[in-house]
């Protein structure tokens, strides 16, 4: 059956669901509402106050704001009035277009408003200028508290406002939404998508209109009947282009809402049309089909009623569905569920979330083509265990978020362009290392790297064991990132990078003295000269022998090791306990440290005296850590200078700390079980400084 949204009768309206609050006092809704009850006054809220700041981050108003509420600008505010409808959402000196569309498109679907905008607040009882709304961030549900104090000039509202001028809830939710991004400035330019998935939690599907399959018309019907949000718009070539009209009416680059579909009889035949909706609430299409346009005197006044014709410069307008797929380049589907819309049938998702980083000089290595780096970015193991219900294959989708980078703009920050591969998994535990990507190639990986905030696509692998690699485009380039699996089956997800473990070779004893080399006895007479007549190496005295030795090394940076450095090497080495090194405790430790410069010269792969951050995982592996990514990442912005390299004094205080206080959490862990509560990645943590 063809598809028209239509506006439901009166319904109960569902209880707010559960979402973490998130204003400064700890506080929720009801209780700072009930707290200005109490006191007799309207709340304000510190967190979004009513000045520029919470405008425009780069410029000033053009014209005198004034803060005001409702009630300041009306007589008889209301928060919905007679329903919250797409003609409620009406552009204002804002560049949010695509927020406008997000929030037409919610209207459409009552249950998932009503999660958006709770329904226990107004403007009557109970009413303290405080209001909330729920949106969707990384995996969570946000509870946004604000102030109803909104910009306004002349007594008209600058940015979005209803057609109604009483009505506010729209202006309201726009106030939240710039509230959880930072500033109203920070809503300028954006993709639909980005707040249809804030809205819902949904997952993302993009159609290119040239290349749609030929079911496309059958696809949006069936997205609008599940309730998906839809928003289509036109590409620009440049930024000229931005806001062009078409000789047709449309807006380029801008983005609009698909707001319904259906077949009417025309000249005796089924024709396609498709309902668009302008968040301007004017400019329309003035093609076949368009408001006033011939086509329709040969539709009866019922069929035109049942369509909800009306010739108004609303800014909504019908147009065939051939034309649709002409004029407008790219329409965007958030599916509340990530059933496949070319599908009938509807599947239950198990969904795993995998939160990370991608941090410069550690974890932030780039796509495939930068292989020195890519094999450092974060891993995730996926293990597809069932096949489809009658298939071979497993299906499951992927979809990548990175985070907060509208709230980031402030400082300088844009969307980085990112994507994923995905490898089959070789029969080893254990982060995959450069050897593994210079000679496998990937299974399946996202259909491009893009600079969009989520990336998402949908596979179908046989069973097995995969490894998926989240990455920027670019190495060295830094963001929080959400990774979203869902499949069909239950699949077991696991992060390589969380594991932290210590396998520190055993020293090896030194001769007896009648039992020694010639090598060994050398050895000794060198330990006599150094330590003097109390034949022990005190700091002073391994200071200057360290720092010797190892200026005259040509082949490996070294700048100086601090009288403190050579004290954590004491406190690593003394087992007596008296502060200084006798003969087998300086003999082990020299041992250790010819065995770190050969480390340190087998990661110096472009052999320039110092080591690539990047390197460090597997050199520390080599010496026997296993570290996770976060421990990893403090490590490296505690000890790789600006360039992300390490001499090798750098290298040394590094192992000597690192196996300075797994020895010590091994010794605590032994003696006082109960008393030890952190693991060993948060003891390291803490007793590195780092």
């Amino acid at each position: 059956m063809p598809y028209l949204h239509r506006a439901p009768g009166p319904q109960k309206q569902p209880a707010p669901g559960h979402a973490r609050g998130t204003h400064s006092s700890g506080q929720s809704f009801e209780q700072l509402r009930q707290d200005c009850l109490q006191k007799g006054i309207l709340f304000q809220d510190a967190d979004f106050p009513a000045n520029s700041t919470s405008l425009f981050y780069s410029e000033r108003p053009q014209v005198p704001f004034e803060w005001k509420r409702p009630g300041e600008i009306v007589k008889n505010p209301e928060f919905i009035l007679g329903g919250a409808t797409r003609t409620d959402i009406c552009q204002g000196e804002l560049g949010d277009c695509w927020l406008l569309a997000a929030i037409a498109s919610l209207t459409l679907n009552q249950k998932a408003l009503a999660r958006v905008v709770p329904q226990d607040q107004s403007f009557g009882p109970g009413y303290a200028g405080i209001f909330h709304f729920q949106f969707w961030q990384h995996s969570e549900w946000l509870d946004v508290v604000i102030d109803d104090r909104l910009p306004t000039f002349r007594d008209r509202l600058v940015f979005l406002h209803s057609a109604d001028h009483n009505e506010f809830w729209s202006a309201l939710l726009e106030k939240a939404y710039a509230k959880l991004n930072g500033s109203y400035e920070a809503l300028k330019g954006g993709s639909a998508m980005e707040a249809m998935e804030d809205f819902t939690g949904g997952i993302a599907e993009t159609f290119l209109t040239k290349e749609a399959p030929e079911n496309f018309y059958e696809i949006l019907e069936k997205a609008l009947k599940r309730g998906c949000l839809v928003g289509c718009s036109i590409d620009i070539r440049n930024a000229a282009e931005s806001e062009a009209r078409t000789p047709f009416g449309l807006i380029k680059g801008h983005a609009y809402t698909v707001t319904g579909i259906d077949q009417v009889s025309f000249q005796g035949q089924k024709v396609r049309l498709i309902r668009v909706r302008n968040p301007w609430g004017q400019v329309e299409w003035n093609g076949s089909w368009s408001d006033s346009s011939s086509e329709w005197r040969s539709i009866g006044p019922a069929e035109q009623q049942r369509l909800c014709h009306m010739a108004l410069d609303d800014g909504e307008f019908w147009m065939a569905f051939s034309d649709f797929k002409a004029h407008f380049d790219k329409v965007e589907v958030c599916n509340l569920t990530p059933d496949a819309l070319e599908e009938d049938t509807v599947h239950r998702w198990e969904v795993t979330v995998h939160q990370g980083s991608w941090v410069r000089g550690s974890t932030a290595g780039g796509c495939r083509n930068f292989l020195d780096t890519f094999w450092t970015n974060p891993q995730i193991k996926l293990s597809l265990t069932e096949t489809d219900e009658g298939q071979e294959n497993c299906t499951f989708l992927v979809a990548l978020m990175q985070k907060d980078r509208r709230k980031l703009k402030r400082f300088g920050a844009n969307v980085l362009t990112i994507g994923y591969a995905i490898y089959q998994s070789p029969d080893r535990e254990g982060h995959l290392d450069k050897d593994f990507f210079r000679y496998h190639a990937s299974q399946a990986r996202s259909r491009t790297f893009i600079n969009l905030r989520e990336v998402s696509d949908r596979f179908r692998l046989p069973p097995g064991e995969y490894i998926l690699i989240p990455s920027t485009f670019e190495p060295h380039q830094e963001a929080d990132f959400c990774l979203r699996i869902f499949s069909e089956k239950k699949a077991i997800t696991q992060d390589l990078d969380g594991d932290v473990g210590i396998d520190l070779p055993q020293p090896r004893k030194p001769s007896p003295p009648g039992q020694e080399t010639e090598d060994e006895q050398q050895f000794r007479a060198l330990f006599a000269r150094v330590a003097g007549e109390d034949m022990e190496v005190a700091p002073e005295e391994l200071e200057y022998v360290l720092n010797a030795v190892l200026r005259k090394k040509k082949d490996i940076k070294f700048e100086k090791l601090s009288l403190i450095s050579c004290k954590n090497i004491i406190s690593l080495m003394d087992t007596s306990g008296n502060g200084k090194l006798e003969f087998d405790e300086f003999k082990v430790f020299w041992d250790k440290l010819k065995t770190w410069m050969d480390l340190f010269r087998q990661f110096d792969v472009d052999k320039s005296g110092t080591m690539s951050s990047y390197e460090l995982r597997s050199a520390l592996k080599a010496a026997g850590f296993q570290l996770s990514s976060h421990l990893l990442q403090l490590i490296v912005l505690r000890f790789a200078d600006e360039e992300l390299q390490l001499c090798f004094d750098d290298f040394l205080n590094c192992l000597v700390r690192l196996e300075n206080a797994s020895r010590v959490f091994q010794a605590l862990s032994t003696k006082n079980k109960e008393f030890i509560h952190l693991n060993i990645n948060e003891f390291i943590s803490l007793t590195m400084n780092i």
